[in-house]
């Protein structure tokens, strides 16, 4: 006679809690080397339980002493992506629906309207033409709040004739970083944590460590406008990201907006 396994609801609850687990780990890793570390151990964590299930008492030993041993080593190679996971679960608004909903967006086919990233990197040129510094943030799956409280709450929709005059020099909005969020500027004069990392040139100054510190700790992406040289640099995962083309910029973006 066959016995089945039982199966219950809560062991579905149990599957999907670890999937979305995992998505999220994949999400914070995509794009990053820690992945293929995280990839590494994963295949550990597998056949260890392999070993397991088959009575291999002496691999299944070592393999456990290992995932067990170096746990600390664990989080200090993840520090940036376990902050970076930290404060995605800290920053969900669970009061705000629409806010909730962005952080399960993987459950939603679209969520948002998709951003006008040409009216966007249009500011942006006009804005290096005359070396006018500019730092625009650009807020994927991790919410923002925590920052736009700094600045000034503004609710307008993107358009690049405003982005320029918020930029402007002699602008009281222009100092800071601006927030764009579902195709809308919704803060200007918001402060940033700066980068703290070594490996950041002497010639950047805080502008490019601000979009560097933001995008470490969060999967928000960042343009920037140098006003020394007028480079237009795009920043995501606290890495400058090479382009050669505008196009090739406008591409790059619309993907990692998806």
């Amino acid at each position: 006679m066959l016995e089945f396994i039982p199966f219950s609801f809560l062991d579905l609850l149990d599957i999907l809690l670890v999937a979305m687990l995992l998505y999220y780990i994949y999400k914070l890793l995509k794009g990053t080397v820690a992945i293929n570390i995280f990839i590494g151990i994963a295949l550990i964590f597998i056949i260890w339980k392999i070993t397991q299930a088959l009575k291999m008492e002496m691999l299944s030993s070592i393999l456990g002493y290992l995932l067990s041993g170096g746990a600390i080593a664990l989080m200090i190679v993840f520090q940036q992506e376990i902050r970076k996971f930290l404060l995605m679960i800290g920053t969900t608004n669970f009061s705000n629906k629409r806010s909730f909903l962005k952080q399960l967006k993987f459950l939603q086919s679209e969520i948002s309207p998709e951003i006008d990233t040409e009216s966007i990197l249009k500011a942006c040129t006009n804005l290096s033409k005359t070396k006018t510094g500019a730092l625009i943030v650009i807020e994927r799956t991790n919410s923002l709040d925590f920052l736009i409280n700094t600045g000034d709450a503004i609710n307008a929709l993107i358009n690049n004739v405003i982005l320029e005059s918020i930029f402007f020099k002699n602008s009281p909005l222009h100092d800071g970083a601006t927030i764009i969020r579902d195709n809308y500027i919704v803060a200007t004069r918001v402060v940033l944590p700066i980068s703290d990392s070594s490996k950041i040139p002497s010639r950047f100054g805080l502008r490019h460590r601000a979009a560097l510190g933001i995008s470490e700790k969060t999967d928000a992406v960042c343009l920037l406008v140098s006003e020394e040289t007028g480079e237009i640099s795009y920043i995501k995962d606290g890495e400058f990201v090479l382009y050669t083309t505008p196009e090739e910029l406008n591409e790059k973006l619309k993907k990692d907006l998806i």
